[in-house]
């Protein structure tokens, strides 16, 4: 096995503040680290992204193992001076090997293994993230201008994700100040949140080594435009047929797959607690912000929750996905995706109402009587913590942490204004 130039392995969680900690060991070691793994506490779960501990159930008893897949394994190369690293992605278990219950990795793991074992279902995944660029000269939205002000750092940014196998799709100048955005092709469940929780990194790394700050905030001040991260699902049969299409029901959806929307709309409050996860995200959340403007799907249509995203051609049925819109950076994509799966599974498996599909022709009258969102996040947490189905999906101690963690991050912040609340999070992401 060839170790990175650095001399050091750095091994890897993401958090519940969506942060990507770890230990790094050196690279003498990495073989039996694959085999046995590091050292990890549990109240390492409940840092906040501020960095303090909240209040938790682990104290400073207790003693886990960060178990790196070799799956991941991310090698980033060295640059202008800086030296190159190898990263892994780790689950958390107990000493003997077993998966702790908390661990937000083993959390999605669980939902894809109870969609396989409930539907036959692969899950199919994609997370297109948003983000600030600070450095890089002012250019209009979409432009030629502002696609060759961010270079190098673009280029290099596409060659680094292509090179390590995450099959870079786009890369845009959006719509807000110096915003840009990154896609990546459709993979695997597991491989797609990986990805999401490694393209963060490799992001603001690089960033900083041209001289220049990403920032993955959802909202940079209350009044401007917002970074979101939308979850694209698509699901495959045991024959590797598209699960989500049928041609002949409305906006092309499948039963199954208006069943699986049903889930998440109707658990939407709650949902969001974990896929909008820091106390600005819902400033973002309203309608007229092409966000999430009401908890309802619909086909081409940017406010709903739930975008139908049609295909095309010979492989329409392979192409046409769920987008969930009221997410972002400050979520772990572990637990936001494994979320979205067993709100959806609980709609299939419960039977719920079909929801209407609304084209894109509706009008905002006809959607004015679809729910809302939640207000803020002190709202949303409520809701989870309410909600008998979806707190059922997390183990007691997972879900009392995160309450804890969330509600933490929130006292950090009264007396604030909406400014320097959006201020503080940026600083973090």
């Amino acid at each position: 096995m060839t170790s990175p130039v650095t001399g050091t392995v750095f091994v890897a969680t993401c958090d519940l503040a969506a942060q990507m900690r770890g230990r790094a060991v050196p690279a003498s070691r990495e073989d039996a680290v694959l085999r046995s793994g590091t050292g990890w506490v549990p109240a390492d779960l409940a840092l906040t992204c501020f960095g303090p501990i909240a209040d938790n159930v682990f104290g400073s008893t207790g003693d886990l193992r960060l178990i790196p897949d070799p799956a991941t394994r991310l090698d980033v190369p060295a640059s202008g001076g800086v030296p190159g690293t190898r990263i892994y992605l780790a689950g958390q278990a107990q000493p003997d090997g077993t998966p702790w219950e908390c661990c937000p990795r083993s959390f999605l793991a669980s939902a894809l293994d109870e969609l396989r074992t409930e539907l036959g279902l692969t899950a199919v995944a994609s997370f297109e993230h948003e983000f600030t660029l600070a450095g890089a000269p002012a250019a209009p939205p979409f432009s030629f201008e502002r696609f060759r002000a961010a270079e190098p750092f673009g280029s290099e940014l596409v060659a680094l994700l292509d090179q390590a196998g995450f099959a870079p799709e786009s890369w845009l100048p959006e719509y807000g100040d110096a915003q840009h955005e990154i896609t990546l092709s459709p993979a695997e469940g597991m491989a797609a949140a990986d990805r999401a929780v490694l393209l963060r990194e490799i992001v603001r790394d690089l960033a900083r080594r041209n001289g220049l700050r990403a920032c993955f905030a959802p909202i940079l001040h209350p009044e401007g435009s917002g970074n979101g991260v939308h979850v694209h699902l698509s699901f495959l049969d045991a024959d590797g047929n598209p699960a989500l299409y049928d041609p002949s029901r409305p906006g092309q959806l499948s039963e199954l797959g208006t069943r699986f929307a049903a889930g998440i709309l109707r658990h939407a409050a709650a949902v969001t607690a974990v896929t909008a996860a820091s106390p600005v995200s819902f400033l973002r959340l309203t309608p007229h912000r092409w966000s999430a403007g009401g908890v309802f799907l619909a086909e081409r249509n940017r406010e709903a929750l739930l975008r139908i995203c049609p295909g095309s051609g010979p492989d329409a049925g392979h192409q046409l996905n769920l987008e969930f819109r009221a997410a972002d950076a400050t979520a772990n994509p572990w637990l936001a995706l494994g979320t979205l799966l067993k709100a959806g599974l609980e709609g299939v498996r419960r039977g719920y109402p079909e929801p209407v599909v609304w084209s894109e022709s509706v009008t905002e009258a006809e959607l004015s009587a679809m729910p809302s969102l939640p207000k803020g996040q002190a709202e949303a947490l409520d809701a989870l913590e309410s909600d008998q189905v979806v707190r059922g999906f997390f183990a007691p101690d997972l879900l009392s942490t995160y309450l804890s963690v969330k509600r933490a991050e929130l006292r950090s912040l009264d007396g604030l204004d909406e400014t320097e609340r959006c201020e503080r999070i940026a600083d973090v992401y």
